[in-house]
């Protein structure tokens, strides 16, 4: 793969340390233009009750391995997109932005950044879970809530949110307001939340039902999903839904032109998906 496109993506690895060394291991060696981070970089709510301190875990262990790359390789220190996902506490974007300032990374929540000839823009937020943390979770697009989820309203939140918008968001107004430009043909999204109904979002919920009702096996974002099959964007990143590809056989799926990637796998493994900016298709999936 030649190296001026040759990208990396990965996604919730929940901080595992094992995983994350692997990662580093592979961008010392294989010196990627980009890396793609699409959330859950953390453990979240349940390892700061581990007793985690998960700001260190930003700004002491990832930071001094990213600073170490960085020393190494130089010119090929590569271009590093990351969002936060739903296990990721609101309150760590500022530990991210610390990243971004001393220009290890680039924060990507809610933003377009310029790159080259294309456009990265991420957005953290997913359909409401059974999860008890909201803090990036919000309504898809409406105020309906799968059988089975909670509303963002009935959760809690590790930052202050507008009461209006924790009661009347939507993903799909989100994306209506970040995604301006009429020509999404060079844009990369990294989205934590994988689109409805399609390979990347199935969940192992065969069978199961509460109080008679069955539950969805797609848990993906139906706005997301509209979102893609409109506006075609070059590639879109996903994560999220860790068993999909073990369900489906497939880590990848199209909507139209747009290329669409799975990059999360069953833990304790992690999914490191390698792919070319401009044949996108011919992405390879390795699990580590």
């Amino acid at each position: 793969m030649d190296k001026k496109h040759n990208c990396l993506a990965v996604s919730d690895l929940h901080g595992n340390l094992k995983s994350y060394s692997k990662l580093f291991a592979v961008i010392e060696t294989d010196k990627p233009e980009a890396v793609f981070i699409a959330g859950d970089i953390t453990g979240g709510y349940y390892r700061t009750h581990l007793g985690e301190d998960l700001e260190e875990f930003i700004l002491g262990f990832i930071q001094q391995n990213l600073n170490q790359l960085r020393e190494k390789l130089a010119d090929d220190y590569p271009e590093i997109f990351v969002i936060l996902g739903n296990d990721d506490p609101r309150y760590l974007e500022e530990a991210c932005k610390k990243l971004e300032d001393q220009g290890l990374w680039h924060y990507a929540h809610n933003r377009c950044l310029k790159w080259g000839n294309y456009n990265v823009c991420g957005y953290s937020f997913v359909p409401p879970t059974p999860f008890r943390m909201k803090d990036w979770e919000k309504y898809d697009v409406s105020r309906y809530v799968d059988v089975g989820a909670t509303s963002p309203l009935d959760g809690f939140h590790t930052v202050e949110v507008d009461k209006l918008e924790l009661e009347w968001g939507t993903i799909k107004r989100d994306l209506e307001q970040l995604f301006t430009a009429e020509d999404l043909s060079h844009y990369i999204c990294l989205f934590h939340s994988p689109p409805y109904k399609t390979l990347l979002d199935r969940a192992a919920l065969d069978g199961k039902m509460i109080d008679y009702a069955p539950l969805d096996v797609h848990i993906g974002s139906i706005a997301i999903r509209d979102f893609i099959s409109r506006r075609q964007p070059h590639i879109s990143i996903h994560g999220h839904v860790h068993e999909s590809t073990s369900i489906t056989g497939s880590w990848q799926d199209t909507l139209g032109k747009t290329v669409m990637f799975n990059a999360s796998a069953i833990l304790p493994k992690m999914a490191l998906i390698r792919f070319d900016l401009e044949n996108p298709e011919m992405s390879l999936r390795e699990i580590l």
